[in-house]
């Protein structure tokens, strides 16, 4: 075998799992594109907010905390916030109480972020237990591990045929065709596709569209110190990034894989649903895209040796929480790989195996 562990794919799930896998053998990952974190993974709002998502999202989040904490330089900190009208009081308290939110009067909120508009906001929710995450930094830590332990990181080596080759498989791909021992399935919005290739049976992932757009600094504000801002129930939210304001209008629109890009309808709607919250309009875009979060159909993520193929591996179905979970989730696959304990709950590791789809 010319290796033994083949990633197909190079966003956060595939780098970070090249990493702890190098660490046990041979590892080539397969990028598609020509640089690695090309669609969802740059894209991403990035932040680490261990209590967003179901309860086993959740626990896997908490479980890469330790490691986020002790990484210099990849945390920032930020907060969060939830805001709501007149109408929203009951979904805000369930979105405050899911994320262990604390409510704050709407002198406090404006006080926060001054934008925010008194006539409008009636209910708001914070907490300080959310941290920007510098993706690069995070990314190239990974990638610089794996290709420190001999890992081979190729780009432009988009998998076009995936078949059994004796005890393990034969990729085919732009650059040439790799013998490998295992395919480990990172292929975000393609992973069901790669799947299908080497003859497994897809889990069912959605890849669901979610568009943004960057706008100049509300009023010529000091964005530095806001929160992430969600609408009540995440109809929109906001997020300070490099002295402009990231807005998405939170969609999830059901997509084909593909090289996303914004829907202006859907941008404009959620903008609207922004401004409505605040003082300032929006004058005009700095920039705008969109990317695709892929889900399994009960939104947690797939992990592990496929039911049927041990030797094909599901790292997929990271919504979004790729970056937030990618350390947990990579040393798990590592683990479950290598025979070793996870340190994890077996209900944990149950929730997120494959097998729950056969």
């Amino acid at each position: 075998m010319d290796y033994d562990f083949i990633i197909v794919g190079g966003g956060i799930a595939g780098v970070s799992v090249a990493a702890r896998l190098s660490a046990l053998g041979s590892v080539l990952l397969l990028e598609a594109e020509d640089a690695l974190a090309h669609h969802a993974s740059g894209r991403s709002a990035a932040l680490f907010e261990p209590r967003y998502g179901l309860a086993p999202v959740v626990e896997l989040s908490l479980a890469s905390e330790a490691f986020f904490h002790g990484a210099e330089g990849v945390l920032a900190p930020r907060g969060m916030m939830i805001v709501g009208g007149a109408d929203d009081a009951d979904t805000l308290a369930a979105d405050a109480k899911g994320m262990m939110l604390h409510p704050v009067s709407v002198a406090e909120a404006v006080t926060m972020v001054p934008v925010l508009n008194p006539a409008v906001l009636a209910f708001a929710a914070h907490a300080d237990h959310a941290w920007d995450i510098d993706t690069d930094l995070l990314l190239q830590g990974f990638a610089r591990e794996a290709r420190g332990r001999g890992a081979v990181v190729m780009t432009g080596a988009r998998v076009a045929a995936i078949a059994r080759d004796g005890d393990g498989w034969r990729v085919s791909t732009a650059r040439g065709a790799f013998a490998g021992r295992m395919v480990v399935n990172a292929a975000g919005a393609w992973a069901d596709g790669v799947a299908d290739m080497a003859g497994v049976r897809p889990v069912g992932l959605r890849p669901l569209r979610r568009s943004m757009a960057r706008i100049p600094a509300p009023g010529g504000h000091d964005v530095s110190r806001w929160p992430m801002i969600f609408g009540a129930g995440e109809t929109w939210y906001a997020k300070p990034d490099a002295g402009a304001l990231i807005v998405s209008p939170a969609e999830e629109h059901l997509m084909t894989a593909h090289d996303a890009w914004a829907d202006d309808m859907v941008l404009a709607e959620g903008l609207a649903r922004y401004e409505a919250m605040v003082t300032e309009p929006v004058a005009r875009l700095l920039a705008s895209w969109a990317g695709l979060r892929t889900f399994a159909p009960d939104r947690v993520l797939v992990i592990g040796r496929d039911p049927v193929e041990p030797r094909f591996f599901w790292l997929a179905g990271q919504g979004g929480y790729g970056f937030q979970t990618s350390p947990a989730a990579s040393a798990l696959a590592a683990d479950l790989i290598g025979g070793r304990d996870t340190g994890l709950s077996r209900g944990l590791v149950a929730a997120l195996d494959p097998g729950r789809f056969a």
